[in-house]
């Protein structure tokens, strides 16, 4: 059997928001978060992994506030943790395993110091820390793929998108195809209240206003599995590294010839790793 968004896709009113999310399986609850990407939804993130983990798990992937088919959020009422939590009280989940690319992974792991109760296992892929110093990230801001993020967003073109998804892949000829190119435009472009926002946020701290703070790190007591690509251009593997060396039960997978979307590059891989950590641990 083969999923299909339209057929999975499902509509929760919480406490101050209308999201949309993708739903499948039974058993333990999984909650799958995108990345901050123009265009980017719990479904184009996560289309390669949602139906080989509904095989174990209930999975709910979802599309946070300001992206997909949510309701836009403005910077000053962006926080990501919340919005999760209340995702959680709305379909009565007690706990959950997290699973988050990029941005979703930096919700994740603040969830996992401030909210320790309402998270099962912690998998991350490619989370940004925060201002952090670091060995091998750049100096002058944003990294190489954060300033291509965000001109995809000033401008979501398919050339844009083109060059979005090169920088965040390590196989450009499998990946940045001109189908994949126009879908991620035509997706950014159908939401212009969702560009406007992140652009106007940018000043204000979007798209995370608010940061895990390093020092709770080491009081994560849930199991915590790093997935991260080597060829990673828009976080580098020295933040995971970092993560490793503070969180107390954690493991970290690196892969060669794996650019910022472990989930996608290496999706057979991916669904395999995640499946067996939160099974047997």
């Amino acid at each position: 059997m083969t999923l299909h968004a339209k057929d999975i896709a499902r509509t929760v009113q919480t406490e101050d928001w209308k999201l949309r999310y993708y739903e499948a399986g039974s058993g333990h609850p999984v909650v799958l978060l995108h990345g901050s990407g123009p265009g980017a939804t719990g479904w184009s993130n996560f289309a390669g992994n949602i139906e080989a983990l509904a095989e174990h798990f209930h999975v709910h992937a979802v599309d946070m506030p300001g992206w997909g088919e949510s309701d836009p959020a403005t910077v000053d009422r962006l926080d990501h943790v919340e919005a999760a939590i209340q995702f959680l009280d709305a379909l009565g989940i007690d706990r959950a395993a997290f699973v988050g690319n990029s941005m979703g992974g930096q919700t994740s792991l603040r969830l996992a110091t401030e909210h320790p109760g309402r998270i099962s296992h912690l998998v991350t892929m490619g989370p940004p820390v925060g201002r952090t110093p670091t060995l091998f990230g750049a100096g002058d801001g944003p990294s190489e793929g954060l300033k291509v993020l965000i001109e995809a967003y000033r401008d979501a073109s398919p050339e844009n998108m083109r060059r979005l998804v090169e920088i965040m892949v390590y196989d450009k000829a499998r990946f940045a195809t001109p189908e994949l190119c126009r879908a991620r435009s035509d997706a950014a472009l159908a939401r212009p209240d969702h560009l406007r926002n992140y652009v106007d946020g940018l000043p204000k701290g979007a798209p995370l206003p608010k940061w895990v703070k390093p020092e709770l790190l080491p009081s994560i007591q849930v199991p915590t599995l790093l997935i991260h690509g080597r060829d990673d251009r828009v976080v580098s593997f020295e933040t995971s590294l970092y993560l490793l060396a503070n969180i107390p039960n954690s493991r970290l997978v690196l892969l060669n010839r794996c650019g910022h979307w472990a989930m996608i590059e290496h999706a057979d891989e991916f669904n395999r790793l995640v499946a067996d950590f939160i099974a047997n641990n």
